[in-house]
């Protein structure tokens, strides 16, 4: 509010506009339609009663008394729809217009409208929702400085790389160390931070790291692959800030510097002889740090973040992510690709091409042009081992993975009996099965070469010669084709009295009628 009653002091004593102006922190207009409006009302310091600034401006400026009477907008609702995606202060004022409007009174103008909610912010509530909304953006760096932990053997200090998390609204802050900055430390780094705040953040914002971007860009950067097949199991977007922008993410920028004092500087004095030991006490001090006022408004990382961002946060996925690692494999012609020292195939069609696989703890997946093709339990502690699914092998191959003994048998019994009694006795001339195994294989290459019906003949002419054929007997009697020749020929040659009988015309003579 204007200093209407040091206005009118300082002009008593003589002094000129522009000094009061100066001195009171107003304009010189302001100033100068004070003075005149002083002077038609007869008012002079000293003053008869003693008058406050309010009074003076109802008595001097009697049409700004009017804003009182006008709507103040309801400063709880806007901070609670301010936490919402998409709602702004303009949205929010746009409402009030209307609700104004239609209960007949008369409101605020946007910049009273702002100014009143931004006076709640400061005063009643620990973070403002004008620039960040709560559950919306968290901000991942690696701290500048290391700590370290000591080698129990020779004593010499182990770097340790801090990994800091901080959410955008409440600044509400998380805490990690990892012995490397690769890949499985960032992506675990993530796992773990997700884990400590309950939730998800629709918008992560990393630096342009090679563990998060592979091709920084102001305009389209270039995910790396797993930390953006992290994201998507989390439901979340990864936008990374620009090159050279730290206010990109203040927040994480702010919080390093924070942390670097308040949790590596704090345990200088301490030795560690191993990394959990050094997480918990980082985690000790971060829950100090989490709960330690603000310095400047009411309340903590830790209040605001309970009261205002953990049930705005996206839920957890069921399980969380597992590590995976990519790479390229060509499918080689015995339609297996190499990953990880074992042999894992793929559906025989991608025979010759190049397909991505994907490593975790516990699966081996094959993808071709991001559509996959083939999934296995990854071999564990072994070399050299193939593992086969029967459904990517051809159908020549299927069938010799089938072959055992209740495979020819029945095949036997779709040919006929005769062929099913052969086979029977061919399978039980060894005293185990798999030695006959070959003897049927090429039983049935022959009916692919002389018809199962030739085949079904054939073996029953061997069993008029022997109750135990062999495979030799069949093959034998198909090449020569016996199993053409009329079985009734057959049998009046065996039952002939005669082994062979010479008629008449042999010797010259008349046949016998």
């Amino acid at each position: 509010m204007t200093k209407y009653r040091e206005i009118l002091r300082l002009n008593s004593q003589g002094m000129s506009q522009r000094s009061i102006s100066s001195s009171c922190q107003c304009s010189r207009n302001t100033v100068k339609k004070v003075l005149e409006r002083a002077e038609k009302q007869n008012i002079a310091w000293p003053f008869k009663e003693d008058l406050t600034d309010a009074e003076l401006q109802e008595i001097l400026f009697p049409e700004k008394s009017a804003i009182s009477n006008r709507r103040l907008p309801d400063c709880e609702y806007i901070h609670k729809e301010m936490a919402k995606s998409g709602v702004t202060l303009s949205l929010l004022w746009n409402e009030y217009c209307e609700q104004c409007r239609l209960s007949g009174e008369i409101p605020l103008m946007y910049s009273q409208f702002c100014r009143h909610y931004r006076k709640y912010a400061h005063t009643t509530k620990a973070t403002m929702r004008v620039k960040r909304k709560p559950g919306e953006i968290l901000e991942v760096d690696w701290a500048g400085k290391t700590a370290s932990i000591q080698n129990n053997i020779t004593g010499d200090p182990i770097p340790v790389y801090i990994f800091v998390a901080t959410l955008a609204c409440s600044q509400y802050t998380y805490v990690e160390g990892f012995l490397s900055m690769n890949m499985e430390s960032w992506i675990q780094a993530h796992v773990n931070t997700f884990a400590y705040m309950g939730g998800v953040t629709r918008i992560l914002v990393p630096d342009n790291l090679k563990t998060g971007v592979d091709k920084a860009s102001r305009h389209e950067p270039k995910i790396n692959r797993t930390y953006h097949e992290m994201a998507e199991h989390y439901g979340t977007a990864v936008i990374p800030a620009r090159v050279r922008h730290p206010k990109d993410k203040p927040n994480a920028e702010g919080a390093v510097g924070v942390i670097t004092t308040w949790i590596i500087a704090s345990l200088r004095n301490q030795q560690f002889f191993s990394l959990a030991e050094l997480n918990k006490a980082i985690r000790y001090k971060l829950e100090e740090f989490n709960q330690k006022p603000f310095q400047k408004k009411q309340g903590s990382r830790q209040i605001a973040f309970l009261e205002e961002e953990k049930s705005l946060l996206m839920p957890l996925p069921a399980s969380p992510y597992e590590l995976a690692t990519w790479s390229m494999a060509s499918v080689q012609y015995d339609y297996h690709i190499s990953a990880d020292k074992n042999h894992y195939s793929v559906p025989f069609e991608y025979i010759r091409h190049t397909v991505d696989v994907r490593l975790t703890s516990n699966t081996v997946e094959v993808f071709y042009h991001n559509h996959r093709i083939a999934s296995h339990v990854r071999l564990k502690n072994q070399e050299g081992q193939y593992v086969t699914i029967a459904d990517h092998m051809p159908e020549t191959h299927k069938k010799y993975l089938a072959t055992d003994s209740d495979y020819f048998r029945e095949w036997a019994s779709s040919v006929g009996k005769h062929t099913e009694i052969v086979v029977d006795a061919i399978l039980s001339f060894h005293k185990v099965e798999k030695q006959g195994y070959r003897s049927c294989t090429s039983l049935m290459k022959l009916a692919d070469k002389y018809s199962l019906t030739r085949l079904e003949a054939a073996c029953k002419r061997a069993l008029s010669y022997s109750p135990k054929p062999n495979f030799k007997t069949v093959q034998t009697i198909l090449q020569t084709g016996q199993d053409k020749i009329q079985d009734q020929a057959i049998e009046t040659k065996r039952h002939s009295s005669h082994g062979f009988t010479r008629g008449a015309s042999y010797y010259g003579g008349p046949a016998n009628d």
